[in-house]
């Protein structure tokens, strides 16, 4: 007895001590106890148990977790004490505890599946993540996990009769659920989720790929916007449906992180659907605003979804359903303005509505099956079948359903609307007058002030449309048949008129009699301005508002068919022509010269009086048509201050422009004159005040008629001149004034007219010039100076030589005169340093920058070039460092001055190019002792009669052949 009370005292002194090591241990932090529970209680027939509900979940317990097991058979219960096995355990723990009840060994999984929607929540979903680190048992060693990519699974041997107490160390506080499997029935429902999910995947997958092939191939605005919302929905269900894991590498952080990311493509794409398939664009372009900025808002959530994936899973989650709540109001509100395209999608919408309460079902857990989600996932595959069911009808059958869908008087409805016109009801029998829409608000009046009584229209009627209405009115009362088309005028509010034409039809009672009037108002005052703007543009110039050359004419014979009945009327016809107008148009622009146009006519305007005519003939060119003076000297002060109206200087962007007149005049003195014969008259006056320089008035004289005929003659001879070879080249030499030897010849253009013998170049080259030839003569020029050179260099073997030629303004301005004159060089093999281009001060000023790229590229081909008539025009030092010149040629007037200053001039002008390393030809010597002047002053060359006249090639071959010893031949 006293051994066994012994015994007793020892366990109890055990049992305390063990007390007080665990308070030890308890209040030092290093473990944490729990409570003892339940077990439960597994039979053999047990296949699947949801073990949620009694497993506890202890929360920030530390490292080593300390727990009572359940009670075993022998009913005893035991302490165990778990310690965390990962750096992940943030020391959360879950227990629970299993009993065998039957008499055979029982083999079983648990599974604790990474993501469950449903009780996911709306706000800051639980998106997944591995829920269980290990599970140990109160017996044995730690279970062994099974691989699984969507669970954690493990797997357990329970022995017959055995109660085992489990404690799993967790990752995440949150455990949706814990499943324990019987493990042939685990792997069939994974098997037939398995075959379930593929067929889904596959639907999925063939409905984004057949969208994007019909966009491909119908290419409308709306294939896009359901080919995205498929391909969101596919990526939706790779990811709910564990088929990511099999493509990539996925953690379950970065799974977290997909699942955010495909919701929020979900919601993106549905946003875009809606918008797109709408047409939301085209009823207000606010919502247009409002859904690109949802749109970004979502696709911000990208972003948001890689550093915090629940806070843009709820959000997308929220726009989803906004989306559908949205959706279903604007397709509510646009079916009933009968919009085909909101009507064929009420089904679509329908199921859409129904699948999101199912989920708000499912995330707030009031549905909790393992069936909801893949049956969810199955959901959004059905919906975008039905849209795309749906969007491709729309495309291909086009109207047909549309046609099918509205009756006739809908249709007729529609129509009106479209058209914009407004009913006019006239109900006669109360004498009352509505209109649909209300016309008052076009008008700018008070909502139905058009309203009522017919009388009350004829206040607001134009002054001379009031009696035809009434009139009108009254007819088709009396003769109760018929239509009324009428077109009148009516004042809006704010003053201005508008034209409405009212077409409408009577509606005959019983009796016989009128009883209502029922028709149309179309607003047609933009059709009325435009026929009236298009006569006006008939009969006026757009511009100055002033009579066009027709009605210039017309009056003109007019005034000439009153002449003949008397001495009254003597019209004096002026034509004038504004002196460098295009000079104003290429500098300042077009809009300058139009504004300069319009203060001229308003200053010619000033000098007519009633009985005269002022006309804008074409271009800067106007008419005037004198009828007030008759006096020849009154005519011609009257021409005289036109003259002078135009010379006052006009300011215009700071400018002051003075601008000058040609003015041509011819009065009546022949009845047999037309009104075009006058006009031609005057007309040619001017152009030959135009030849003389402009700024002044020329009266007309009948020679000037034969004059334009020769003119017109002569043009025609010269082109006929090129083909029958009658111009030549004519060289004049170009001596050294050192040694008086040959340096070179300048090339003229000679033409010897079969008729009327040799034209000098100052009556051809003008014509050239206007008709376009000038060109085509400078080429000639070019092609046969360098013909002949090359001839002569193979007459005279290395001859010292160098020919200029003259090229024209329109030459440089040329783009192909490069391209030109290299191919002119390749066809006449003449050595391109020989060859030497002319060009005139006032040539290079036209166009300075186009001038210089030209002659930068003429000079890299190895040509020379001359500034002509140097000490005339411009006469800019600029020019010689601008621009490539190597030779100058000091012009006649300044070497044929015989005064002291000319000789200063002429010194200074030489010794600066030389110095600029530049070549000086004097043209124009008038003396021997002139040449030995110039000599002494350094000078290159010279160029005059006393050294010799232009002559034709043979001539100049014959002349060099003379100064320069003849080649040996072999």
């Amino acid at each position: 007895m006293a051994g066994m009370y012994s015994k007793f005292r020892v366990s109890r002194l055990i049992a305390a001590i063990a007390i007080f090591f665990s308070a030890l241990l308890a209040l030092a932090g290093f473990a944490t106890t729990a409570a003892a529970f339940e077990p439960v209680k597994i039979s053999r027939d047990a296949t699947a148990l949801d073990l949620t509900a009694t497993t506890d979940i202890h929360v920030n317990q530390g490292e080593a977790f300390q727990v009572s097991t359940a009670p075993g058979p022998d009913g005893i219960r035991r302490r165990i004490e778990v310690r965390a096995s990962s750096p992940a355990h943030q020391g959360d723990w879950a227990v629970f505890a299993l009993a065998n009840v039957s008499e055979e060994q029982l083999e079983r999984v648990i599974v604790a599946p990474h993501f469950r929607l449903v009780n996911s929540k709306v706000f800051w979903p639980d998106l997944g993540s591995q829920r269980i680190i290990a599970i140990t048992p109160s017996e044995g060693f730690a279970l062994d996990r099974q691989p699984s990519p969507d669970a954690d699974v493990f797997r357990i041997t329970l022995n017959p009769g055995s109660v085992i107490t489990f404690v799993a160390e967790l990752s995440t506080p949150q455990l949706p659920q814990i499943y324990l499997w019987e493990p042939e029935a685990y792997k069939d429902t994974v098997n037939a989720f398995t075959l379930y999910r593929g067929i889904v995947l596959g639907i999925a997958g063939l409905l984004a790929v057949l969208l994007t092939i019909l966009f491909v191939v119908k290419g409308t605005s709306v294939l896009p916007a359901s080919a995205a919302l498929a391909w969101a929905v596919l990526a939706y269900i790779c990811v709910d449906f564990g088929f990511l894991e099999k493509l990539i590498s996925v953690t379950s952080s970065d799974q977290r992180i997909w699942r955010a990311g495909a919701e929020v493509a979900l919601a993106s794409s549905l946003v875009i659907f809606l918008f797109t398939y709408l047409n939301l664009n085209r009823w207000h372009a606010h919502l247009g605003y409002a859904t690109f900025a949802w749109v970004v808002g979502l696709a911000l959530l990208f972003g948001v979804a890689i550093y915090d994936p629940s806070v843009a899973s709820g959000i997308a989650r929220i726009s989803f359903a906004l989306t559908g709540v949205v959706g279903i109001a604007l397709i509510i509100y646009l079916g009933f303005n009968r919009y085909d395209r909101a009507i064929l999608l009420v089904p679509s919408w329908a199921l859409i509505l129904a699948w999101l309460f199912g989920s708000w079902l499912t995330v707030t857990g009031q549905l909790d099956n393992d069936i909801i989600q893949p049956a969810l996932g199955g959901g959004l595959v059905l919906i975008v079948l039905l849209i795309g069911f749906t969007v491709i009808q729309h495309a291909f059958a086009g109207s047909a359903y549309q046609q099918g869908l509205f009756s006739d008087l809908e249709r007729q409805s529609l129509a009106l609307t479209g058209s914009g016109d407004t009913v006019w009801d006239w109900d006669v029998t109360r004498d009352r007058i509505v209109t649909t829409p209300d016309i008052s608000l076009k008008l700018g009046l008070h909502p139905g002030s058009m309203h009522g009584a017919a009388r009350n229209w004829l206040p607001r009627l134009h002054p001379d449309d009031r009696d035809r209405f009434k009139a009108t009115l009254d007819v088709l009362l009396d003769h109760r048949k018929g239509r009324f088309n009428h077109e009148f005028r009516i004042r809006a509010e704010d003053g201005h008129f508008h034209w409405l034409q009212i077409r409408a039809r009577p509606v005959l009672g019983s009796n016989g009699e009128i009883i209502r009037c029922v028709g149309t108002i179309t607003d047609i005052t933009e059709q009325k301005n435009s026929v009236e703007r298009l006569l006006q543009d008939a009969l006026t110039d757009n511009l100055t508002g002033l009579p066009n050359r027709q009605v210039f004419l017309d009056r003109l014979q007019s005034i000439l068919n009153l002449t003949a009945e008397g001495d009254s009327v003597r019209p004096t016809v002026l034509a004038i022509d504004i002196d460098r107008y295009k000079l104003v148009n290429d500098t300042l622009g077009i809009a300058a010269g139009d504004n300069i146009l319009i203060a001229l006519t308003r200053r010619l305007r000033r000098l007519l009086k009633p009985q005269d005519t002022l006309a804008r003939l074409g271009g800067d060119e106007f008419g005037l048509i004198l009828v007030s003076e008759r006096d020849p000297a009154r005519i011609a002060d009257f021409a005289d201050a036109v003259n002078k109206a135009i010379m006052v200087p006009i300011n215009f962007a700071g400018r002051e422009i003075i601008l000058t007149a040609s003015v041509g005049l011819v009065s009546w003195i022949d009845q047999q004159d037309s009104a075009a014969g006058l006009l031609s008259d005057a007309e040619l006056a001017m152009y030959r005040a135009k030849r003389s320089g402009g700024n002044r008035v020329e009266p007309f004289r009948p020679a000037f008629r034969s004059s334009g005929t020769d003119r017109l003659q002569l043009e025609s001879d010269l082109r006929r001149a090129l083909e029958r070879k009658e111009l030549y080249l004519a060289y004049q030499p170009i001596i050294r004034l050192d040694n008086g030897d040959i340096a070179g010849f300048e090339a003229l253009m000679r033409w010897e007219h079969p008729k009327r013998g040799n034209i000098p170049p100052s009556e051809f080259i003008p014509i050239a010039e206007a008709s376009g030839l000038i060109e085509q003569l400078g080429m000639f020029a070019l092609e046969r100076a360098a013909t002949n050179l090359v001839e002569w260099q193979q007459a005279i073997d290395k001859l010292p030589i160098f020919v200029s030629v003259n090229i024209s303004s329109a030459q440089l301005l040329n783009n192909e005169l490069y391209n030109d004159v290299r191919s002119m060089l390749a066809r006449t093999h003449c050595n391109p340093k020989q060859l030497k281009l002319e060009l005139t001060e006032s040539i290079v000023m036209e166009n300075p920058e186009q001038a210089r790229l030209v002659l930068n590229k003429l000079k890299d081909t190895g040509l020379s070039l001359a500034l002509d008539d140097f000490g005339t025009g411009y006469s800019s030092l600029a020019y010689l460092t601008r621009f490539p010149f190597d030779t100058i040629k000091l012009d006649k007037a300044l070497v044929a001055n015989s005064t002291e200053k000319r000789n200063i001039l002429l010194m200074s002008v030489i010794a600066m190019a030389r110095a600029l390393e530049m070549h000086v030809v004097a043209e124009g010597i008038e003396t021997p002792e002139d040449a030995a002047e110039l000599a002494r002053m350094n000078c290159h060359y010279g160029q005059s009669f006393i050294f010799g006249t232009p002559e034709n090639a043979d001539a100049s071959l014959k002349l060099l052949r003379e100064r320069f010893q003849p080649a040996k031949r072999a």
